[in-house]
Order: C-alpha cells, then sequence, then structure tokens
C-alpha cells in the first residue's frame, strides 16, 4: 500500500472500505494491524490518496466480513483504483452504484443540487419517493421488481444518513415552481409532500430550500438537474449526472465542477430568496 494521487475511483474504494469497517465495528488501529501497517496508512486509504494490494484488500474485506457480491464488487474497485487514470468523466457500471453514491452523499460536507418538475430525493418524504417509484414500473423496471423496492429503501436510508443530528452539512436545493404544483399520486401525497419540505426547512438550520419561479428568464440549466458534492479540504468537488436509463456518470475535473457549480450559482441568484420560497411553499402547502 503506499501514497497515490486521489482520484475518483480511489475516492469510492475509500468511502465503501470506511462504510464497511463502520458497519463491522473495527477501529482504524485494528484495520492497520490486521494488514501490518500503520493507522495513518487506513486513514490515507479511507481518504482516497492511497491505494491497497489485492492481498491487502483480502484481508481487510475479510476482517469487515464483507461477502457475495460486495466482495466481488469492491475487488473489482480495487483492481480499477490501482491503475494509473487520467482526468476524465466517470462512468459508475458496478453493480449497486447507489451505495457508492450515499456514500459520497453521506461524506460530503456540502451540497448544491437543482432539480427540474420533481421534488430532490434528498427531500422527499416516503409516500412521495415511494410514488415516484411506482411512476416507473412497467417503464424502466417490471412491476412487482426488486428493483422498484431497492430504489425506495435507498432513498429512505440516504435521508437517514444525510439527516443525522451531529453532522454538519451545507446543503443548498434549488427546486422549480412547477414541482410544487406537479399531480404526484393523489392530492394528500403532494400535501405531505410540501409540509415535509417545511419541516425539513424548520429543523435543519444548514439546510436552504429555494424555488425558481416559472417566469423566470435566463435559466442555464433549463430542462436539466445538476448535483455537485464538496468536500472541503478532503477533496476536489465532484459533479452528478443523472440519466434516465444507464449507469451514473461523475464529472471530477476542475474544468467541469467550476463550469457546473456556475451554473448552479446562477439559478440560485434567480430563484426565490429564501424567506418569499418559504413563504410559497406555505402558500401552496394552504391551497391544497
Amino acid at each position: 500500500m503506499g501514497q497515490a494521487r486521489q482520484t475518483f475511483e480511489r475516492r469510492q474504494l475509500g468511502l465503501a472500505l470506511r462504510r464497511f469497517r463502520e458497519d463491522a465495528r473495527k477501529s482504524q488501529g485494528v484495520a492497520a494491524e490486521a494488514i501490518g501497517k500503520v493507522r495513518s496508512v487506513i486513514v490515507a486509504l479511507e481518504d482516497g490518496s492511497a491505494t491497497a494490494s489485492a492481498e491487502e484488500l483480502e484481508v481487510l474485506l475479510t476482517l469487515y466480513d464483507v461477502t457475495g457480491k460486495d466482495r466481488g464488487t469492491t475487488l473489482t474497485l480495487g483492481e480499477v483504483a490501482r491503475k494509473r487514470q487520467k482526468r476524465r468523466t466517470h462512468i459508475d457500471a458496478l453493480p449497486d452504484a447507489y451505495q457508492r453514491f450515499a456514500d459520497l452523499e453521506s461524506n460530503a460536507t456540502e451540497i448544491n443540487c437543482y432539480e427540474t418538475g420533481i421534488i430532490p430525493g434528498q427531500l422527499q418524504s416516503e409516500d412521495y419517493a415511494r410514488a415516484i417509484v411506482a411512476e416507473g414500473e412497467g417503464i424502466w423496471w417490471e412491476r412487482d421488481d426488486q428493483e422498484g423496492e431497492d430504489r425506495l429503501n435507498f432513498r429512505l436510508e440516504r435521508l437517514a444518513k444525510l439527516f443525522r443530528p451531529k453532522q454538519s452539512k451545507i446543503l443548498r436545493f434549488v427546486i422549480t415552481e412547477d414541482a410544487l404544483h406537479a399531480k404526484v399520486d393523489k392530492w394528500e401525497t403532494m400535501r405531505d409532500q410540501l409540509e415535509h419540505i417545511l419541516m425539513l426547512i424548520g429543523r435543519h438550520k444548514d439546510l436552504t430550500v429555494r424555488v425558481l419561479p416559472n417566469d423566470v428568464y435566463g435559466n442555464p440549466l433549463r430542462g436539466r438537474c445538476l448535483l455537485v458534492f464538496g468536500f472541503g479540504q478532503r477533496g476536489a468537488p465532484i459533479g452528478f449526472s443523472e440519466t434516465a436509463a444507464g449507469p451514473s456518470t461523475y464529472y471530477d475535473t476542475e474544468a467541469d465542477t467550476s463550469d457546473m457549480l456556475r451554473a448552479f450559482y446562477r439559478v440560485w441568484e434567480l430563484s426565490l430568496s429564501k424567506v418569499k420560497s418559504h413563504l410559497l411553499i406555505e402558500r401552496i402547502h394552504r391551497e391544497m
């Protein structure tokens, strides 16, 4: 195991190993001892600035009691992480890509998100999330297919991690006004969804939700969705783009993430203020 340039693949591997270690209730010192290294090596590995051999990964995964598909996927990710990679758009085509997304989301210190026509997943109530998943049945997956249930469970697990009381995280969301009026499931679902947003705003001081009016001009993200994770001093920002079908796409070059953040801050400026957005959501909620 040695020091290496922090890459997206190494960061993914490190976050997965941290999750496995914490789930197994093992300390970094115990993990380091298992592979004959000092604790700082495990810190660097989990931070994405070190690599591990296949043998070291096998030992760690055995220590963490990781088996089956998770073990195979992590060993494959480790193989990719050991290769010298140019900075590029990264396509995550390995199994359970949604779990690695959750790792990034949970460990980010800042999240900037813009969605059009839908309430962002991080702000969805359980009934709204269930209704969104149901709308894809028979189109993106078969009815009663486990994938639909997996997507729902994934969203609910993400929310539990994202809004942990002891975790400070700057959260900025821009929602388009039409998403607040959308007909998702029955009217009670939408009413409860707006109530859920108002509850989150009141409960989490680091969360800001702003609404982009329907009649605004100059939206550089019209028809698009955008999400950028920030990690402070622990790593460069990572942008994310979701497609209707196919693997997740990530961006970690400075050129890409700078453009994405510039677009986000433009729609942030075009949106209603925090107070006016709150009042608009309250008004729509009352009128339902």
